[in-house]
């Protein structure tokens, strides 16, 4: 089973049949195309999609030659000294750093990088792996698939924070703990999933 994220819906593909309902419906992956599941999901009355096969790797297989996959990584990223973590706010949503792996890079240090770059925080270590997401994107008038690898990143750096403006990236910030749960809400669902998975474990 994935989850694969569109703005604030969700397309779970799935080996399990469904019953569905009006503003989830069920489809099987095999007889869909992109064109039909953007529509789908642009429609006010559709909350969440299903797309069905009874093979796993078929039904990934079929999802991915609809969309173009990209791959991206980025972090939570927790400071030593204070105990908030961080966040960008872009496109009126609060975010985690992230951004697309270059050729030949490999992942971990992809993510260090886009955390870097897209902030100004420095001394970035990875503790650990955390959820891989996914979701649909337009770029260049076309629908792609981003596959992004999570990483729970620890620093002890107290300088300033510069967001990476061209990025469309307005701030970057630390957040109190206590007060994360409170923005989700403002938050793309994928980054909920990092989120909820992380403090609620």
């Amino acid at each position: 089973m994935y989850k694969v994220f569109f703005n604030q819906k969700l397309i779970l593909l799935t080996t399990d049949i469904m019953s569905p309902k009006e503003d989830s419906p069920f489809f099987y992956v095999k007889f869909t195309n992109k064109k039909f599941v953007v529509q789908m999901l642009k429609s006010k009355k559709v909350k969440m999609l299903y797309l069905y096969h009874s093979k796993e790797d078929k039904l990934w297989y079929y999802f991915l030659n609809m969309f173009k996959l990209i791959e991206a990584a980025g972090g939570l990223v927790r400071n030593l000294k204070t105990n908030h973590f961080l966040f960008i706010f872009r496109n009126k949503k609060w975010d985690l750093p992230k951004g697309r792996i270059n050729k030949n890079e490999e992942v971990q240090k992809a993510a260090i990088r886009e955390v870097e770059e897209e902030t100004g925080v420095e001394n970035l270590s990875i503790t650990k792996p955390l959820n891989t997401t996914y979701h649909i994107f337009k770029r260049n008038r076309k629908y792609r698939l981003k596959k992004t690898f999570w990483y729970l990143m620890e620093t002890d750096y107290n300088g300033e924070l510069t967001p990476e403006t061209k990025e469309g990236i307005e701030k970057a910030i630390w957040i109190d703990k206590k007060l994360i749960v409170s923005l989700k809400s403002e938050m793309y669902q994928n980054i909920n999933l990092i989120i909820s998975n992380y403090f609620n474990k």
